[in-house]
């Protein structure tokens, strides 16, 4: 009996490590492909908190757009990787009365990140003299046409970028490697609501099941010793 009891507790041990093994792996945040949308406020991209439709940019501002797969929007999503310096964009674009001047930076994304068969353009910025009230969308329509707008208003492509596709979801094995992230990532309405978290470290269900099925095996032995 003591045998039997010591052969069970050893299985247990062994699948309790197996449990803690399989909660501590991370999980993958969901990955999508989709423009982000960004604004330039002190030396920096931050991103952008009302959607194109909705945000009026004010004269001198810089509105930024990035392709990438990302997190579902929010800032983990990629920053475009050029730096949004109006006074440069906008050097050659005069003033207009009763106008307004609107920079805009796009960085259509790595090899990586496009969809299949496709290959990104380069990234340009572009100065937009727009009405003083026109908002984000009819600035990039200005300077960056055709948009391509699904059912719901999301906007899924700039300048034709890409052809087909809308905020599709990517599998794990449709996503690009951590080594193919360009240094304008980082922590992007862009085009996307807020952002899926991705959760890390080990699984508090896992260990709590695991220190039950742990406390059972302790209740086991002792009920064998005390028989004997």
């Amino acid at each position: 009996m003591a045998r039997a009891a010591l052969r069970f507790v050893a299985g247990v041990v062994t699948g309790v490590l197996i449990l803690l093994v399989l909660g501590a792996a991370p999980a993958q945040a969901a990955g999508y492909r989709y423009w982000s949308f960004w604004k330039w406020s002190d030396g920096g991209w931050t991103y952008q908190q009302q959607g194109p439709a909705v945000h009026v940019p004010p004269d001198g501002a810089v509105d930024g757009w990035r392709f990438a797969v990302s997190p579902d929007g929010g800032q983990e999503a990629a920053r475009p990787g050029m730096p949004g310096d109006f006074a440069a964009i906008c050097a050659a674009t005069p003033e207009h009365s009763g106008r307004k001047r609107v920079a805009v930076v796009l960085d259509f994304g790595t090899a990586a990140d496009a969809p299949a068969r496709e290959t990104p353009p380069g990234p340009r910025t572009a100065c937009a003299v727009v009405p003083t009230r026109a908002r984000s969308a009819e600035v990039l329509a200005a300077v960056a046409p055709p948009l391509r707008y699904d059912g719901n208003g999301l906007l899924c492509a700039i300048a034709g970028y890409p052809r087909a596709g809308c905020g599709e979801q990517l599998g794990a094995a449709d996503q690009p490697p951590a080594s193919a992230v360009s240094p304008g990532s980082g922590s992007g309405e862009g085009s996307r609501d807020d952002a899926s978290a991705g959760a890390g470290g080990p699984d508090l269900g896992v260990i709590t099941g695991a220190a039950l099925i742990a406390a059972l095996a302790a209740g086991a032995v002792w009920q064998t010793r005390r028989r004997r």
